[in-house]
């Protein structure tokens, strides 16, 4: 039974890398536009936070590579080990982050729903049954 699902899940992944339908490459394309956006938006903050934190008094930030790292796990929600942002810029961009984060967690369940939505229809069209 486990076997038959991972078989079958890494079957669904694969037609969406190879775009096997139309259906797909909706998702697909969408997934990729997330990831880029989600990659520049990642890169800008990390280096408004740097410009922001880096002369802040114990701050944890002292090079990109921090902020960087500091922007990349705000942006998933995990933390990190270094301090908050002690300035009112990096505060502020720190909410931003977290607006943009849960919005694309929000996007992606619609992504998702709108693609298992639109393979349930394509299902019903060929008389397939669950």
């Amino acid at each position: 039974m486990v076997h038959r699902v991972l078989r079958s899940l890494a079957e669904d992944v694969w037609d969406v890398v190879r775009a096997a339908s139309p259906t797909h490459l909706s998702l697909r394309t969408r997934l990729v536009k997330a990831f880029v956006l989600t990659v520049i938006v990642d890169v800008i903050a990390g280096v408004c936070i740097y410009f922001a934190e880096r002369h802040a008094p114990t701050t944890g930030v002292h090079n990109f590579g921090d902020a960087l790292f500091w922007t990349t796990a705000q942006m998933t929600t995990l933390s990190s080990s270094l301090t908050n942002p002690l300035t009112g810029v990096g505060k502020a961009i720190s909410v931003l982050i977290d607006i943009y984060a849960i919005t694309v967690v929000s996007t992606l369940a619609g992504i998702f729903s709108a693609f298992f939505y639109r393979r349930g229809e394509e299902g019903e069209q060929r008389g397939d049954r669950d």
